[in-house]
């Protein structure tokens, strides 16, 4: 089955082939309306179920929209909608599910909800969110610097701020596009300090990912063709006052967006917190991608459904 939950289950064949034609379908929508499927819907009628166990902006209405694009449908539920948030079981759920529609994408609390969960249907599962990553943002994310003349294979990437699922993902692309990744992450919020992404950069590292982790904000940030952040207090954090502490000197001016190339491209997958992991400057600035990166959620998201589908 082919789902799509961890990018380092797929393989750097497929992972091009879904960025490929996501470049060609938003090329081919240019000038259309929002809601107009497109030129040659790829589906016919087919349904995806949408659960949600956390708040989305960006998740659900790229999903929904995708999904109407295609020349598909969509069900949307939040987890308390469903028997699933009143004890029902993951794997029951699963295989009534697979009866009623052709996918699922699931926005989850734990990555395990959604693995148990895949491991029972019967169609594809993709991971809309978990704790443990977040594929979907980062083929967004490689889709925007390839749009902004980045050649992903040699390029440098620098993840500057919280250890997060966001730069687990990265981690797990690294092998199959072949860019440099540079992290930066205070003691306490490293990959390696979280029981559940230990061992993620060196199982990365086997399969020839050029990571370096352990750097300085300004060594990471030195000749980099890419800046990348995120929030530093996410839904369910209850350390507010420790993580902004601790994160503070990891934030993003222009003084260390100039450290990077001259024309480095400044990434955030969005909600943003101005004055904290960057500043106002650098977030509206002329090298930031973030609008285009959000947009791109739409485009990479229909490829990853295509995939799925075998469409």
């Amino acid at each position: 089955m082919p789902h799509f939950i961890s990018l380092a289950d797929i393989s750097a064949a497929d992972l091009r082939a879904i960025l490929d034609d996501a470049h060609e379908m938003k090329a081919a929508r240019k000038g259309l309306p929002k809601g107009k499927t497109d030129p040659r819907p790829a589906l016919k009628g087919d349904t995806l179920a949408m659960i949600f166990e956390k708040a989305s902006t960006r998740t659900r209405f790229s999903f929904e929209q995708g999904m109407r694009q295609l020349g598909g449908n969509s069900i949307v539920a939040g987890a308390q909608d469903m028997q699933l948030g009143r004890g029902e079981s993951v794997a029951d759920t699963a295989r009534v599910l697979s009866r009623f529609v052709d996918a699922v994408m699931i926005r989850s609390n734990a990555h395990r909800t959604i693995t148990d969960f895949a491991n029972q249907a019967d169609v594809p599962v993709i991971n809309g969110l978990s704790d443990h990553n977040h594929p979907c943002q980062i083929m967004a994310d490689l889709l925007t610097l390839e749009e902004r003349g980045v050649t992903l294979k040699g390029a440098v990437l620098a993840w500057i701020g919280d250890g997060n699922n966001v730069l687990s993902s990265f981690v797990n692309a690294a092998p199959a596009f072949g860019f440099e990744l540079r992290i930066s992450s205070p003691e306490g919020y490293r990959l390696e300090d979280n029981p559940k992404t230990q061992g993620l950069i060196t199982a990365a590292q086997a399969k020839q990912a050029n990571i370096r982790d352990g750097l300085t904000p300004d060594a990471a940030a030195d000749g980099a063709d890419a800046l990348i952040t995120d929030c530093w207090v996410s839904m369910g954090d209850t350390d507010k006052a420790e993580r902004l502490a601790a994160l503070g000197p990891y934030q993003i001016d222009a003084a260390r967006l100039a450290r990077a190339k001259t024309d480095a491209i400044f990434l955030h997958c969005l909600p943003a917190y101005r004055g904290q992991e960057m500043t106002t400057q650098v977030l509206e600035g002329g090298q930031s991608a973030v609008w285009d990166e959000a947009e791109n959620r739409l485009h990479a998201q229909k490829a990853v459904i295509k995939w799925c589908l075998g469409a």
